[in-house]
């Protein structure tokens, strides 16, 4: 493990696969951040290029070459890698990111879900590295800081997770709502989709449109519910459909459920529950994405609806769903204020 904070003046950030969304968004809040700086930059198709080149927005704020992956320099270089590889490919990455002595904050599923098995099912691969599953920490301080303080690789959550653990864990630790009945309805912007050119997320398709998409089949329902049962103790049966939205950023999930308990319980238990979390807002008006856009917030509500609840959850996912969440959990890792660098 690197030397703590109190030994060194920044912390020495590295952005393995530097050319995504999630990448500049990590990018840009390091760039505010008072104890870290950004020193290297990987991608393999831009490799050569300035940073600024593959994101014109950081001209003139950050002068860093994009290179090709190289291990040992990254290890000499960095205190904390953040790893932006898709799944599959990002295992193998970490695993020498770790033996060569650096910390690693990975964007991928690869480590996220507790048994090979799943993991298999749902993202149709053989996992690389099959021992590391249910060894890695869930980031998520909310529940887990204190795994996080010690941790050499941790595995950042998913932005739809994120959205449907932080008001639905609690609820099941409590055993305030039926853990078989539970509908979670998200809607997210385009940036989810990543900044690969693809048909379904062209201008001309997702512009004036709202569109449901791998009903049944996303791969974020496991994650959820893996989650929210290591939380809760309790296994849960959920019911997952993502929508993509006309919108760059955020996400707002829709949560049905049963309960015995009305909302005014609901709200008291999460306020009670979050009362020492930064950046979890129990609110009583009806949350919005742009009541959190560009922050790492998270706002959540409860309403009456008959015998059901309804929890709405609002969240940006390129921040509280991906960087921003990212950024805290190093700020944990290294002994600092969660919400340094964050808004």
């Amino acid at each position: 493990m690197k030397p703590g904070i109190e030994k060194m003046n920044k912390i020495r950030v590295g952005i393995v696969g530097a050319t995504g969304y999630t990448a500049l968004e990590s990018i840009r809040l390091l760039l505010q951040h008072p104890q870290a700086k950004v020193v290297a930059a990987t991608s393999r198709k831009d490799a050569g290029k300035p940073l600024s080149e593959v994101h014109p927005s950081l001209s003139g704020r950050l002068d860093v070459q994009v290179t090709e992956l190289n291990i040992k320099q990254l290890c000499s270089d960095c205190d904390v890698v953040f790893c932006c590889l898709p799944h599959g490919a990002s295992a193998k990455t970490v695993k020498e990111l770790i033996e060569g002595g650096t910390r690693v904050i990975d964007f991928s599923a690869d480590f996220r879900l507790s048994n090979v098995e799943t993991y298999e099912q749902w993202y149709g691969v053989e996992h690389p590295l099959p021992e590391s599953i249910g060894s890695v920490v869930y980031v998520m301080p909310e529940f887990f800081a204190e795994e996080i303080r010690g941790a050499d690789v941790v595995a950042n959550p998913g932005c739809y997770p994120t959205s449907a653990i932080l008001p639905l864990a609690p609820l099941i630790e409590s055993s305030m709502i039926d853990p078989t009945d539970i509908i979670i309805d998200s809607k997210s912007g385009v940036s989810g989709a990543g900044r690969s050119a693809k048909v379904a997320t062209l201008y001309c398709e997702t512009n004036e449109s709202i569109a449901a998409y791998a009903v049944g089949s996303h791969r974020h329902q496991p994650e959820i519910d893996d989650l929210v049962h290591r939380i809760g103790g309790r296994e849960i049966q959920s019911l997952f459909t993502p929508h993509l939205t006309p919108m760059d950023r955020g996400i707002l999930s829709t949560i049905y459920v049963r309960s015995e308990h009305d909302a005014t319980e609901i709200l008291n238990r999460w306020r009670d529950r979050y009362a020492d979390s930064t950046f979890v807002q129990t609110v009583d008006h009806l949350p919005a994405t742009k009541h959190v856009a560009g922050t790492n917030y998270v706002q959540m509500t409860a309403r009456n609806a008959g015998s059901r609840r309804v929890l709405v959850t609002a969240i940006d996912n390129l921040a509280k769903g991906a960087s921003g969440a990212a950024v805290q959990n190093l700020n944990v890792m290294f002994g600092l204020p969660e919400n340094a660098g964050l808004i």
